[in-house]
């Protein structure tokens, strides 16, 4: 396969980026792999365990040897099995740190069982429970790191405290998978069309682009907005939903991965829609990717297509496609090699 940028780092996948394919039962889990391969989106394959697999973590040795076998057929490589902290998996109370790694565990052993070498894992379990799994991840090699999704940044306080306990651990296996929707510039135009489809009141949307655009936290933006909307007695639906924008995407600048590029381990390339010239219409992948490369970086970068939120007939193989190729547009000029 002809899809890795000319240096650095590497190009796949994510599953989730064809969740209304998968949703709509228009794709099953070979017939997705096997579509991967066809259109060139690989080589890297990332997938979510609870959302891909049947009974996960529990994964078979038939089913084991099964995904091994596709991807030496499709020429793909694991690159990332993302898993779940579901701390909050019981009504009324949260799972103590010794439940949670007990619920890690198996997850970590499927990614070993399927051939991953890295293993995505979320913010909302505390550090302590992925430091105890160390000598898991020893046993198998596995690298391991929380998603630093909007509205996070390498400075917020929860990565700070898992940065703070990595220090201590001082293990190569310990690391971070930056997501860029950190780095947006601004909300894509489909998103806002969609909000005015729900027929939200103009002034409201308008009020929260406003506030989404304030060098501040998502909490307080959320304040900021309850705030300036409580003189205009919104209905709270209408408050909420577009209060979900804080959320999805966050202003942040390229610079600022710097900080923890010596342990990014796995990256999501999130994206949404393109402008007439093949950009990202609302992420500036010309300022992010050449970091990544310069900082030497050589995983994965899975293309994570999350317009299937609100897009509707679209090809969503088209948009990783067109994700892929912006990528390697922008190394090749940032490396002076064809892409």
């Amino acid at each position: 396969m002809t899809t890795t940028p000319a240096k650095g780092f590497q190009l796949g996948s994510t599953l989730y980026s064809f969740t209304n394919e998968w949703h709509e039962r228009r794709y099953g889990f070979e017939d997705l792999i096997a579509e991967v391969a066809k259109r060139k989106l690989g080589p890297g394959l990332e997938l979510i365990g609870f959302s891909s697999i049947r009974g996960f973590p529990n994964v078979s040795d038939d089913f084991a040897a099964r995904f091994k076998d596709l991807m030496a057929k499709y020429e793909l490589t694991p690159s990332c099995l993302s898993i779940n902290a579901d701390m909050a998996i019981r009504r009324g109370t949260m799972m103590s740190v010794d439940e949670a790694v007990a619920y890690h565990a198996p997850q970590i052993e499927a990614a070993a069982k399927m051939g991953f070498p890295t293993v995505r894992c979320q913010f909302a379990a505390p550090v302590e429970v992925i430091i105890r799994l160390l000598p898991l991840l020893e046993k198998h090699g596995i690298q391991i790191g929380p998603e630093v999704h909007a509205p996070l940044n390498p400075s917020s306080p929860p990565v700070m405290a898992w940065r703070e306990a990595y220090a201590k651990a001082n293990s190569p296996l310990l690391g971070f998978v930056p997501d860029f929707g950190c780095c947006a510039s601004r909300l894509p135009a489909t998103y806002i069309a969609n909000l005015r489809r729900q027929q939200l009141p103009e002034d409201l949307i308008q009020l929260a682009l406003e506030v989404w655009q304030l060098p501040k936290d998502a909490g307080w933006k959320r304040q900021e907005f309850a705030r300036r909307v409580e003189p205009l007695n919104a209905d709270p639906a209408d408050v909420s939903a577009l209060a979900v924008m804080f959320n999805i995407l966050s202003p942040g600048s390229a610079e600022m991965w710097k900080e923890i590029m010596p342990q990014v381990v796995h990256v999501h390339g999130k994206f949404y829609d393109f402008d007439d010239e093949g950009n990202e219409a609302s992420i500036d992948y010309g300022s992010i990717l050449p970091v990544f490369h310069d900082g030497g970086f050589t995983g994965f970068m899975s293309s994570e297509w999350e317009g299937h939120l609100y897009m509707r007939n679209i090809d969503a193989f088209d948009m990783v496609a067109k994700h892929q190729a912006l990528a390697r547009r922008i190394i090749a000029k940032h490396t002076g090699q064809a892409a």
